[in-house]
């Protein structure tokens, strides 16, 4: 019904953003009980851990909670200094931000032009191609090989006017991931007029010897590299928005130019700070997720479909169909899981691992739908 506001034609607005298709996030819990009448909904769309913020996390928020009638400290000095120390690295190598997100917005605003190239794998995280094209940069999106970023032909997708090459690591989507051998050898071809940013938001759920650390071996080692970590997943703090990226000096001090004034909330920063050093729990959350995945796995397989082997805390799988079919089906049972059209690949789903209580409902649902 219209408004009867002004309103604006195309033209008001940048060619580049008009062109966007924005992020869709997954569907909120509350939506789908309204809309459809059900008492309960699990949600295993957005990759959430199942687990809550820590205890300490929670003791810092609570203490912190009578003061958010003050902005947060703007510089984030408290959570950049315990990252520094956390990584080994200096003070200002160290960016936070409002997810890994956010600091996939500051590198593309602090080094994009119309015209500047990046590339990355697809299927994959849409923010990569959204901020560099909302930057008027061109996106070369490299075909997935067995559901793994391929490497060689990234490099071989690079130009002269290339500067940022993403690898998911592992990949949203698909769940994959690619060795350290593979990324040496990657390292070893890549220009130096590039910068890669190794995207590990999962990185505290995978423990494999032939996954690398992308601090200490590549950013370290003098690679011309950024590293994206958060807290959004394995520590529970999704609604509090708070990730980070580790790199090169000038780099960082770049994004820090174009960041929003305090974007990285009060709570956030101080329950960040109280998240690190928990390891017994972070270590029980890691094996929790682990057996999570082999019964996510071994749900979908009994029901006929053929899941990617994943690292992360989320399962990729083909439906043979368009798989907002299936995501509707599932939604009317009290299930949401993630349809990828918005991540280049409408005919999968991706399934986030929940706590078993929830696998079990999930195959319940499965089986109902699919029966």
């Amino acid at each position: 019904m219209p408004s009867g506001f002004a309103d604006f034609d195309d033209a008001f607005f940048r060619p580049s953003v008009n062109a966007l298709q924005p992020y869709q996030p997954g569907k909120p819990v509350e939506d789908v009980q309204r809309e459809l009448g059900l008492a309960r909904v699990i949600k295993l769309a957005s990759n959430e851990g199942p687990f809550g913020p820590l205890p300490a996390a929670l003791e810092a928020m609570e203490e912190a909670a009578g003061g958010l009638n003050r902005y947060p400290d703007g510089g984030t000095y408290r959570l950049h200094a315990a990252l520094a120390d956390r990584h080994g690295v200096a003070f200002d190598e160290v960016c936070a931000g409002a997810g890994a997100d956010g600091c996939i917005d500051m590198l593309s605003q602090a080094i994009l032009d119309p015209g500047d190239e990046v590339v990355c794998g697809w299927p994959s995280f849409p923010s990569y191609v959204i901020y560099a094209r909302r930057q008027g940069a061109g996106t070369t999106l490299v075909p997935l090989r067995d559901l793994r970023y391929d490497l060689d032909s990234l490099l071989a997708a690079i130009t002269p006017r290339t500067k940022l090459v993403y690898i998911c690591l592992p990949n949203n989507p698909t769940g994959t991931t690619n060795t350290t051998g593979e990324l040496d050898a990657f390292f070893d071809r890549v220009p130096e007029h590039v910068l890669t940013v190794v995207d590990q938001a999962y990185f505290e759920y995978i423990d494999r010897d032939d996954y690398p650390d992308a601090v200490e071996r590549y950013l370290k080692g003098g690679r011309r590299v950024v590293v994206l970590r958060t807290f959004s997943k394995i520590y529970g703090l999704a609604g509090e928005r708070v990730g980070y990226a580790v790199g090169p000096a000038r780099c960082i001090a770049a994004m820090a130019k174009v960041r929003r004034p305090f974007d990285v909330t009060a709570t956030a920063q101080i329950a960040a700070v109280a998240s690190m050093g928990d390891d017994a729990e972070i270590a029980r959350r890691r094996a929790v997720n682990a057996d999570g995945l082999v019964r996510l796995d071994a749900i979908l397989r009994e029901h006929g479909l053929d899941p990617a082997p994943s690292v992360g805390n989320f399962v990729y799988v083909e439906t043979g169909a368009d798989a907002n079919e299936l995501f509707e089906r599932l939604l009317r049972e009290g299930v949401i899981v993630r349809p990828l059209a918005g991540f280049g690949s409408p005919t999968a789903i991706r399934v986030s691992v929940g706590t078993p209580e929830e696998l079990d409902e999930f195959a319940a649902a499965l089986g109902r739908v699919l029966a």
